[in-house]
């Protein structure tokens, strides 16, 4: 039987939800390795819609679950729900949705508080020293969660390559140690069991993102 990875969704769409192509590009690498996705999402509302081809806030509602069925193509569960028991590994794709429906690292920064049911996933997965996946800004939420641990979003110098590096600067801050790496490279925490890579934090091309999340998916069915 291949290895059972919960995988955390924050909505459907860069600006407000979960990144489609990271989100996507989790579901194929898993599929390549044999392990086998259930997805979850928590059944709240969105901080707000944005419309994404003018950038800006709506005066929509939308739920994070509902939306995030899209990605899932409907077979997704209630993060509520979610057993730790009965899964081997957890992966949190990035997107907005990530700073703006698990935490609210878009409006607070490092004083963000993260979402009970998302702490409370993520504290009980590295209690049972299973291994986390993160990319793109979702290392933020272990950043926030996990004193001490190691990760990376890409460089911390920013130019028009990491045009977002001030991130890492704000994880050392929290007292995490930012290890700077290229896209298409992972950064492994032995020590809490987490597996990071930049994904869309870097303006690369979408198969250079692709490859990275590719080797964030493999190590992490291998700690499993």
């Amino acid at each position: 039987m291949g290895k059972k990875v919960a995988v955390v969704l924050a909505g459907c769409g860069v600006y407000d939800g979960s990144e489609i192509h990271e989100s996507s590009a989790v579901l194929v690498h898993l599929s390549r390795e044999g392990a086998q996705a259930e997805v979850y999402a928590p059944n709240i509302d969105q901080m707000h819609v944005v419309d994404h081809v003018r950038g800006q806030p709506t005066q929509e509602k939308r739920n994070v679950l509902v939306e995030s069925a899209r990605i899932a193509r409907g077979n997704i569960m209630d993060l509520a729900k979610l057993d730790v028991k009965g899964l081997d590994a957890l992966i949190i794709p990035g997107g907005f949705g990530v700073a703006k429906n698990l935490s609210t690292w878009a409006t607070q920064g490092k004083n963000c508080t993260v979402s009970k049911e998302v702490e409370d996933v993520l504290k009980a997965f590295h209690a049972a020293k299973k291994p986390i996946g993160l990319c793109c800004i979702s290392p933020v939420l272990a950043a926030k969660i996990f004193p001490g641990c190691e990760l990376t979003v890409g460089h911390d110098t920013e130019c028009e390559k990491w045009p977002y590096a001030k991130t890492a600067e704000t994880m050392k801050e929290l007292g995490c140690k930012h290890v700077n790496k290229h896209v298409t490279e992972i950064h492994v925490d032995v020590k809490n069991k987490l597996v990071t890579t930049s994904a869309f934090m870097c303006n690369a091309p979408i198969h250079e993102i692709y490859d990275g999340i590719g080797k964030m998916v493999k190590e992490v069915v291998r700690l499993a």
